[in-house]
C-alpha cells in the first residue's frame, strides 16, 4: 500500500465529522502500510539463502542491510505523510487512542501482531516528536502461539549418531548438494561426541533439537540446535556451513556456550533466519544463551525493535533498583562524546557535545547530526564481530535523580542540543547506549600479563575485519576501544570513521632518515594512512606487548595489505573475518 490515502479515503475523511470513522479510516491505511513492509520483510530470508547458494556475498550483505532499515524506511515514509494526507492527526490525541482500537481488533489473533502494535506505536511516536510525553517504547502484546513444533525438529535420543546429524543438516533444505556429506557427517559426529566425552556427559544425552531453517550471515550460513541433558540442562550445538565450487561444507561445529554467545553477539550483523517464527526462535536462543536478554535475542535475527524495547526496560530496571547513580564514564573524557554510566550496569550511554573540545584533531566539526549519522550507520552495517552496536533513543526521559550532579551540569553546559531539564525528569534529545566495555589503556593497566597479551592479539583482528567490512577508523587511539568478555577487543567510539575504499593508503618507508622536505602526500586532499605509524597511535606502551603485536599482526604495518582489502572491496568481494577459533573447525 502506498504512503499516500487513496482519493475515496481522503475525500471520506475530510467529509468525516466524527472521530470514530476517521479513526477507522487511519487504522486501515497504517495497517496496510505495515502488511506491505511485513511481506517486504518475510521474502528477504529466501534471497539470503539463494544468496548462499549461488556464493552471491555482496548480496548477502545487501539482504542484511535490506532487512535492517526496512521497517525504519516504511515507518518514516508513512509518519511523514500522515500529517501531509490529515493535518488533524498531529494534535489529536483522542483519534489515537480510538485508533489504535481499531487496530488492535484488526491484528488480534494474527501472529505478528506485537510487531504489527509497535509499527503503530513508532509511527506515533514520529508524528507526535517530543510533544507526546512520554514517548512509550513498550508495546503490551499478548501472543498466545505455541509453534514448537512447526519452529524446531525435536528428537529424544540418548546418542548422537550420523543419521540424526544427517537429519539435523536437512532443516536447512538447501538446494545444493554438500561435497563430502558423508564425511562431514563421520567427523561432526566425532568432533561432538569426543567433546561430550572430555567434559565427562556423554552418558548425560537425553535429546536434541534443530531450529528448522538456516542462520543466514556473511558467507556462511549456521544450523542452530542444542543438546539435552539429564536435569534440564543443554548444550549450544550450532554447525557452521560454508560453501565452495565443490559445494556445500561444514567447517565447524560450536558446543560452548562462550562460542555462541560470540557468535550471535551484537557486535556481528544479525541474522536471517528461514524460520517465520520469531518468538520461538528468540525463546529457543535464549535457553542455550540466557545470560543475554531475551530481547537482544530478538535482534540477533532481525526483529530489532523488541532488541530496542529489551534495552531500555533493562536499563530501567538497574536504575530502580538499589542506588544506582549515572556518573561519568571509566577512562578518558571523549572530545565528542559525553560517557556516562552506573556502577554495576552493563550498559554505556552517551550524548554528542554540541561541539568538541580543544583536543580535537580532525580540522572543522560536522556537527551534532554527521556525528549520529556515523553511529546510526554502525547500527545498520555488518559489524564484523568487532564493532559495538548502539542503540540510539529520541525523546526519551530519565529521572534526574539518578545523575550526579557534575555530570549533569557539564550535559547541560556542553551538550544542550541533546540534554534539558524537564521539572523533575532529564530529557534527551538523543541517547546513545552501548554495551560495558573497559577501555583498552585501563585494562591494560590492570589486567594479568596473560589477559594484556590476548587483548593486545584481539585488538589486531578487530582492526582487520573492520577494514574487511569497509570500515576505517582514523582515529587510530586505543582508548577507542574497549575490552568486554573473553578478553576480546571491539571498537566502540564512532566520530572518526571513514569508508575504508575511500582512504589513501601512503608510506614515508622509502624517504631517507633526516630528510626535511615535506612529502607528496601531505598536500592531498582526503583521509591520509601511513600504516608503519600504527603501533605509535595505539599507544601501547609495554615494549613486551608492541613486540606482541608486531609479531601476531606485522601485516597491519605494510602497504600491500591494506591496499589488497581496498582492492578486494572495490571489486565487490567479501573479504574473510574471523567468526570463531580455529580450534571449532573440523
Amino acid at each position: 500500500m502506498a504512503h499516500e490515502l487513496t482519493p475515496t479515503d481522503r475525500d471520506l475523511l475530510l467529509l468525516a465529522t466524527d472521530t470514530d470513522r476517521c479513526a477507522s479510516i487511519l487504522s486501515n491505511w497504517i495497517l496496510g502500510v505495515f502488511d506491505d513492509f511485513y511481506e517486504d520483510f518475510c521474502e528477504i530470508p529466501a534471497k539470503a539463502k539463494l544468496a548462499f547458494e549461488t556464493s552471491n556475498f555482496k548480496q548477502s550483505i545487501e539482504n542484511s542491510h535490506n532487512r535492517l532499515v526496512l521497517y525504519s524506511k516504511q515507518m518514516y515514509a508513512l509518519a511523514g505523510a500522515l500529517p501531509e494526507q490529515y493535518p488533524k492527526a498531529v494534535n489529536a490525541d483522542g483519534l489515537w487512542d480510538q485508533l489504535e482500537l481499531y487496530y488492535r481488533e484488526s491484528v488480534s489473533g494474527r501472529y505478528e501482531a506485537d510487531l504489527a502494535l509497535a509499527f503503530l506505536h513508532s509511527v506515533r511516536r514520529v508524528v507526535f516528536l517530543d510533544e507526546w510525553n512520554p514517548v512509550d517504547y513498550l508495546v503490551n502484546v499478548e501472543v498466545e502461539s505455541d509453534h514448537d513444533r512447526d519452529a524446531m525438529l525435536c528428537r529424544t535420543v540418548s546418542t548422537i549418531d550420523g543419521s540424526l546429524i544427517q537429519e539435523i543438516l536437512s532443516v536447512a533444505d538447501f538446494s545444493i548438494p554438500f561435497r563430502d556429506e558423508t564425511g562431514d557427517i563421520d567427523r561432526t559426529q566425532a568432533r561432538i561426541n569426543q567433546q561430550l566425552l572430555e567434559r565427562g556427559i556423554l552418558d548425560q544425552v537425553v535429546g536434541v533439537d534443530a531450529i528448522k531453517g538456516g542462520f543466514f550471515r556473511n558467507r556462511g550460513v549456521y544450523i542452530v540446535g542444542r543438546i539435552r541433558l539429564k536435569g534440564q540442562a543443554v548444550l549450544p550445538l550450532i554447525l557452521a556451513l560454508l560453501n565452495d565450487d565443490a559445494g556445500i561444507y561444514i567447517d565447524a561445529v560450536l558446543s560452548d556456550e562462550r562460542e555462541a554467545h560470540n557468535l550471535f553477539s551484537t557486535t556481528r550483523a544479525n541474522f536471517i533466519v528461514t524460520n517465520e517464527y520469531y518468538h520461538e526462535l528468540a525463546r529457543f536462543l535464549h535457553r542455550i544463551m540466557p545470560k543475554r536478554p531475551l530481547g537482544l535475542h530478538y535482534s540477533s535475527v532481525g526483529f530489532n525493535h523488541f532488541g530496542k524495547v529489551a534495552v531500555m526496560e533493562e536499563l530501567a530496571q538497574e536504575l530502580a533498583s538499589g542506588n544506582a547513580l549515572l556518573d561519568t564514564a571509566v577512562g578518558f573524557p571523549g572530545t565528542v562524546a559525553i560517557g556516562f554510566q552506573a556502577q554495576g550496569s552493563v550498559y554505556n550511554l552517551k550524548v554528542i557535545r554540541d561541539h568538541p573540545t580543544e583536543n580535537y584533531k580532525w580540522g572543522d566539526f560536522e556537527g551534532v547530526p554527521a556525528v549520529l549519522e556515523k553511529y546510526r550507520q554502525v547500527h545498520d552495517i555488518n559489524r564484523t564481530g568487532s564493532m559495538l552496536d548502539n542503540v540510539i533513543y529520541y525523546n526519551v526521559t530519565l529521572p534526574k535523580k539518578y545523575f550526579a550532579r557534575e555530570l549533569l551540569n557539564e550535559m547541560l553546559d556542553a551538550a544542550g542540543e541533546a540534554v534539558s531539564l524537564r521539572d523533575d525528569q532529564v530529557f534527551f534529545h538523543h541517547l546513545i547506549v552501548q554495551r560495558k566495555m573497559i577501555p583498552l589503556p585501563v585494562f591494560l593497566e590492570h589486567a594479568s600479563p596473560e589477559d594484556c597479551e590476548r587483548a593486545v592479539i584481539s585488538l589486531g583482528y578487530c582492526i582487520k575485519n573492520n577494514a574487511a567490512g569497509n570500515i576505517f577508523n582514523r582515529d587510530l587511539d586505543g582508548r577507542n576501544y574497549g575490552v568486554g568478555s573473553h578478553t576480546r577487543v571491539y571498537l566502540f567510539d564512532y566520530d572518526a570513521l571513514e569508508a575504508f575504499t575511500e582512504v589513501k593508503i601512503r608510506s614515508n618507508s622509502e624517504r631517507d632518515d633526516g630528510e626535511e622536505d615535506i612529502p607528496d602526500w601531505y598536500f592531498e586532499d582526503g583521509v591520509i594512512f601511513l600504516p608503519e605509524e600504527i603501533e605509535w597511535g595505539l599507544r601501547i606502551s609495554d615494549p613486551k606487548l608492541r613486540n606482541l603485536f608486531r609479531m601476531k599482526h606485522g601485516d597491519l604495518t605494510r602497504v600491500d595489505y591494506w591496499e589488497r582489502i581496498q582492492e578486494e572491496l572495490r571489486e565487490g568481494m567479501v573479504p574473510q573475518i574471523q567468526v570463531y577459533p580455529d580450534s571449532c573447525r573440523l
